[in-house]
């Protein structure tokens, strides 16, 4: 019986299995199918985090050290993919791929959501070579420069306002003239001069070098076709939160979710299901940040510490 079972390897599920073993747990597992570090990895320079200013050092290198420490103090790692979880009594199993299974007292869910591609052409070929998910991790890249924004919602007009600040000028491209964010943030995009919008269009093509992006094509609703020369492209059409493992069998939720299949967590990251815990980009207002998903596995492991020493 593990005293915790941690369900995906990035900044939230290190930083609990990091807690939860010098917090005097014995028996925890992390339960992650590659090598631990989460989407942070893709990133070829880290410069938003506190203390970590090494410029030479990429989303891996900074990432490594994370799972010696862990792995140092005695965290486990299964390199298997989990199926689901489900509460059986007082504990819970987790099935893992192949049928599997094993028992655990509590249960950290950290796996996390991976930001939706748009499916353009290029968009693969230049990820993280000047096309991104991220205006907090990357937009300092392009200070001064001209970039694109693709999106219409409450998060690429958000990030579009946070790029104005730090970039020449930001064209955002949305396919059509009306947007789905809340009149607030319209207004505030819209009053910022060096933010210009393009309606009623779609990104066709990324092109570039071997050096990275150099523009974009962009395809008006009326068949016209421009391009637009540029230094980077943010793209924000929408997130796939990774909650597989919290469906049961018959393809329903284990544990309260909101409307985009986020968890429902209180501020200690508990569920509505007790020794439940989701820690990360998982949980309900999320900011994404490697920072923020750190502290929510702490908070979370010494959620779960005072939860077993309440069992026992």
């Amino acid at each position: 019986m593990l005293d915790c079972a941690i369900i995906g390897g990035g900044p939230a599920g290190l930083t609990a299995g990091l807690y939860t073993t010098r917090g005097g747990l014995k028996n925890v597992t992390l339960f992650e199918t590659g090598m631990p570090g989460g989407q942070i990895t893709q990133s070829s320079e880290i410069e938003n985090y506190p203390g970590f200013f090494e410029h030479d050092k990429t989303g891996m290198d900074f990432m490594d050290t994370w799972q010696k420490q862990c792995f140092h103090f005695g965290l486990r790692h299964e390199m298997k993919k989990v199926e689901r979880v489900a509460k059986t009594g007082e504990h819970f199993t987790v099935t893992l791929e192949g049928g599997e299974s094993v028992e655990a007292l509590t249960v950290i869910v950290c796996t996390g959501s991976t930001p939706k591609r748009a499916g353009i052409k290029g968009e693969d070929e230049y990820f993280g070579k000047g096309v991104s998910t991220c205006a907090t991790c990357d937009g300092f890249f392009y200070k001064d420069k001209p970039v694109t924004v693709l999106g219409g919602g409450d998060t690429a007009l958000e990030e579009a306002f946070y790029l104005s600040n730090i970039c020449s000028d930001v064209y955002v491209v949305h396919r059509r003239d009306t947007f789905r964010a809340a009149p607030a943030t319209i207004d505030r995009a819209m009053r910022k001069e060096n933010i210009h919008f393009v309606t009623n269009a779609v990104i066709d093509e990324i092109v570039g070098d071997t050096m990275g992006v150099t523009g974009v094509n962009i395809k008006h609703n009326d068949g016209t076709m421009t391009h637009m020369d540029n230094t980077g492209l943010f793209v924000f059409v929408g997130h796939n939160v990774n909650n597989e493992v919290l469906k049961d069998q018959n393809g329903d939720f284990i544990c309260e979710m909101n409307q985009r299949g986020q968890v429902i967590v209180d501020l200690c990251m508990r569920t509505s299901v007790e020794g439940l815990y989701a820690a990360g980009d998982i949980r309900i207002e999320a900011p994404k940040q490697v920072v923020s998903a750190a502290g929510d596995g702490s908070v979370a492991a010494l959620q779960v510490i005072s939860y077993i020493q309440e069992q026992q």
